[in-house]
């Protein structure tokens, strides 16, 4: 049997294009592996930003109420087995090995992306555990992604912001469309932002969906600085509910957006106060506003688009630092970098560009200084994550915090040198 190494490498090689839009080749491998229908129910989340962080406490609010959960979420930022959770824990080498034989026997002749594999895998995972929820955060887009072979009973859309432009268009009207081809006539529909183009409420529209939107259908109070929050919709009312798990100002929109999708999942009515309370306490997640604090505090942030950006210094600011902020970044060549360090450069006092090599799109250190263009505040370049993170502790004395940010190929290397993971 091949090792998992193994395979993820030959899934990189299958197909010709590493991204197809289209849903016909994947959508017969699935039938084939018969794991288009069954009785467990399913949120897809979708979305430019704030998908992660969404999905992966819908799962835990649906555990914390006494639900088998599946969650599939990438890119992974360390092991490829984040991905895929069953019941909060990422499945073992072995379960995925077995299931990328059973999805490679039931493709024959058809070619699938690495995407596509890792889809199908965790779906037949899912169907073998027999769990009674699927969480599945979209990969890119929407109408065309592997995750869309599937009717979900709620969809939720968290926001929406120009990225992937390449594949999903040069608007945001015209993004807005892709994001809400997981819409279906009739469904549920969560939108966790009141500033989403025409295009997803005119599709919403259009098919007749019932439409839940953030600070119009459900609401969130909590006092600056976070602490404890309430809740409240035609759903019902929760109050002094314990501050979400993970960091920063944006979380308490997410954890708002997920309980609105947990209370029209129909869930038993022991779902109640404080099983959400667990659930909220219980939520895990790196990469996101993560803090480590220390003489030299870090913050680790996979932003790596400007809505992204602009979420991420708004945290920042919002608890400043004694001292200086330096950044520890890298990113992929099909970002846009100069919107995302206009956004950060009035925080950044030092910055630290890094290369990124583990991935074909990767820029390096030097192209990324190009394409920064004029910044405050001084640049040093280092070849790659270890190598920046380690010039950055160099640099920075008590009272100072490190940022690290610009890609899932960044923190996930930068929590390894830290000894996080």
């Amino acid at each position: 049997m091949r090792s998992l190494d193994d395979w993820l490498s030959y899934q990189q090689r299958v197909h010709a294009r590493a991204v197809d839009m289209s849903l016909e080749r994947v959508t017969e491998v699935a039938r084939r592996l018969q794991v288009i229908s069954g009785t467990a129910r399913i949120a897809t989340i979708g979305g430019t930003n704030g998908k992660g962080s969404t999905a992966t406490t819908l799962a835990s609010l649906l555990r914390a109420c006494g639900q088998n959960v599946g969650l599939f979420t990438s890119p992974h930022l360390v092991r490829y087995n984040e991905r895929i959770q069953i019941d909060g824990a990422p499945v073992s080498d072995a379960q995925l090995q077995s299931a990328f034989e059973q999805v490679e026997q039931a493709r024959g002749d058809i070619t699938l992306t690495f995407f596509e594999y890792s889809t199908l895998a965790a779906l037949h995972l899912f169907r073998r555990a027999s769990v009674d929820t699927m969480v599945l955060e979209v990969g890119l887009g929407g109408r065309l992604d592997a995750t869309n072979i599937l009717d979900a009973d709620v969809a939720i859309v968290c926001s929406i912001g120009l990225d992937h432009r390449e594949y999903l268009g040069e608007t945001l009207e015209l993004i807005g469309a892709e994001k809400a081809g997981i819409f279906r006539p009739g469904q549920r529909v969560v939108l966790g932002s009141r500033d989403m183009p025409a295009s997803v409420t005119m599709r919403a529209q259009t098919l007749g969906c019932e439409v839940w939107l953030a600070e119009r259908d459900f609401h969130w109070e909590h006092r600056s600085g976070g602490g404890p929050w309430g809740y409240r919709s035609r759903l019902g009312q929760l109050e002094s509910l314990p501050a979400p798990s993970l960091s920063g100002e944006i979380q308490y929109r997410n954890a708002a957006t997920a309980l609105t999708a947990l209370r029209l999942l129909a869930l038993p009515a022991d779902c109640n106060a404080d099983t959400v309370a667990r659930g909220l306490k219980q939520v895990r997640l790196s990469g996101r506003f993560q803090v480590v604090p220390g003489d030299i505090g870090w913050i680790l942030d996979v932003a790596h688009n400007e809505p992204a950006a602009a979420v991420l210094a708004a945290a920042l600011q919002a608890v400043p630092a004694s001292g200086r902020t330096l950044a520890v970044a890298g990113m992929l060549i099909d970002k846009d970098v100069g919107a995302i360090a206009r956004r950060l450069a009035p925080l950044i006092d030092q910055w630290v560009l890094v290369g990124i090599s583990d991935d074909a799109r990767g820029l390096t250190a030097r192209a990324l200084h190009e394409r920064m263009g004029a910044s405050p505040g001084s640049v040093e370049l280092a070849d790659d994550v270890p190598s920046g993170c380690a010039r950055a502790l160099a640099l920075a004395q008590p009272g100072d915090r490190i940022v690290v940010l610009g890609s899932f190929h960044v923190v996930g290397p930068a929590l390894m040198w830290l000894g996080l993971y």
